[in-house]
């Protein structure tokens, strides 16, 4: 089949791949001039299925009315007069008790693990680089209710069969020997060791070559105006270079994704929430992180990438707004100098903001539509890095007329519309 693909972020460029490497004639359309420059570009770098949670939990709500209380808090929201925001946020807090928690995180573990596994597989065949770490991420604990506190966590990854260490301050030093100089900061952590770091730009961009090597063409610097329908099916995307038409259609643009498809009657409930990033030089490697520390006071993720530092965080609710705060920043800055002080040269950092797509329930959105040639991919929230060769896998598999080698039918959006009620 001839299929357009919008968006080539991570999640439409690894679709991309696969599609073309099943046999499909692939072009991808975006408004940028290269792949991965807005979302992808500069996220915490992690590959994360052990922490493939929603962000609608049991006791998130008052959470939340602490972490905007907190100086370098983790969560802010700037009111807007727009009801898709209310919306989303009401769908949101329906979605924060254990059991619909429970639900949702079924729905999320196995598409991050079966990518985290399709990953690996691409690295073997392809050799592919892009800064790739494979080992684990470290959860750190300040405070010892935080650690007491990972019961139910524990409970659910013992549920899911995902590997974990609970570490003692000393555990922690011994897999991360930079901690060593802060010790009094922390009493101990949770580890996932098959979690993975990367970079998750430098991938996409690497992957986007091998698919034009594969055949797919991109055609880069054309905005995207609206999809054309006649009766049950998609005749055309109108661009900014004309009407492009294909045999089948892969919606992929993250955030903007809602907006898209609005006017076709599909109610598809992803929202953008902003995350931050600054990327640091390393200046004392041995003072630096050697996989990912998750500091879970701040909810912020310090990531070895090569001779860099990421460190990402902050869930800002503020519409499409790409604007940069310098308090954001500030939250960034202190939480790596207060655990990596010799790490990283400050003064020679970027700071990035990137929209998240995220859905109120916390799962993607993945496969067909009310239209027969329309299929989505979309709705990652911060997972998208962790999640896209497998959603991308799945997409190929689905077009292609095979079944998926795993069921992500509790992803479609027309078929589990409740899933956002």
């Amino acid at each position: 089949m001839k299929v357009l693909i919008l968006g080539s972020g991570v999640i439409g460029v690894t679709s991309a791949y696969y599609l073309a490497r099943a046999g499909h004639e692939v072009t991808v359309i975006d408004r940028q001039p290269e792949p991965a420059l807005e979302t992808s570009f500069a996220n915490a770098g992690e590959v994360s299925p052990g922490y493939s949670s929603p962000w609608a939990g049991p006791g998130v709500p008052v959470k939340a009315i602490k972490w905007l209380l907190m100086k370098h808090g983790p969560l802010v929201i700037r009111p807007k007069l727009d009801p898709v925001m209310w919306v989303w946020l009401l769908k949101m807090l329906r979605n924060c008790t254990s059991a619909r928690y429970a639900v949702n995180k079924s729905r999320m573990i196995p598409i991050a693990e079966y990518s985290r596994d399709s990953l690996r597989d691409l690295r073997r065949d392809i050799g592919i680089q892009y800064d790739e770490r494979s080992k684990g991420t470290l959860q750190l604990f300040r405070y010892q209710v935080q650690l007491d506190g990972t019961a139910e966590d524990i409970a659910v990854l013992k549920q899911y069969g995902v590997p974990f260490e609970v570490l003692s301050r000393e555990g922690c030093i011994a897999i991360e020997p930079a901690l060593g100089g802060v010790k009094e900061k922390f009493v101990g952590g949770l580890r996932l060791p098959q979690d993975e770091t990367g970079d998750c730009h430098m991938f996409t961009q690497a992957l986007a070559k091998h698919a034009q090597a594969l055949g797919v063409r991109f055609m880069f610097n054309t905005g995207i105006d609206r999809i054309v329908t006649d009766g049950a099916r998609v005749s055309g995307v109108a661009t900014s270079a004309g009407l492009l038409q294909a045999d089948a259609y892969v919606l992929a643009l993250g955030s903007w994704s809602s907006r898209l498809v609005a006017p076709l009657g599909i109610s598809l409930p992803v929202y953008p929430v902003k995350g931050y990033s600054i990327t640091v030089p390393i200046k004392d490697a041995s003072g630096a992180p050697e996989s990912t520390v998750m500091d879970e006071s701040y909810k912020v993720a310090i990531t070895r990438l090569g001779n860099r530092i990421r460190v990402g965080g902050t869930a800002e609710i503020s519409g499409y707004s790409d604007k940069l705060y310098d308090a954001r920043r500030a939250t960034l800055d202190h939480s790596l100098t207060d655990l990596f002080p010799r790490g990283g040269d400050l003064a020679k950092a970027t700071f990035w903001s990137g929209l998240r797509p995220m859905t109120p329930d916390g799962p993607p959105v993945i496969g067909p539509t009310q239209y027969a040639n329309l299929h989505l991919n979309t709705g990652h929230g911060t997972l998208g890095w962790t999640m896209s060769c497998g959603s991308a896998r799945v997409l190929a598999d689905m077009l292609s007329g095979k079944k998926p080698e795993i069921d992500v039918s509790a992803l479609a959006v027309d078929r589990y519309k409740h899933r956002f009620g």
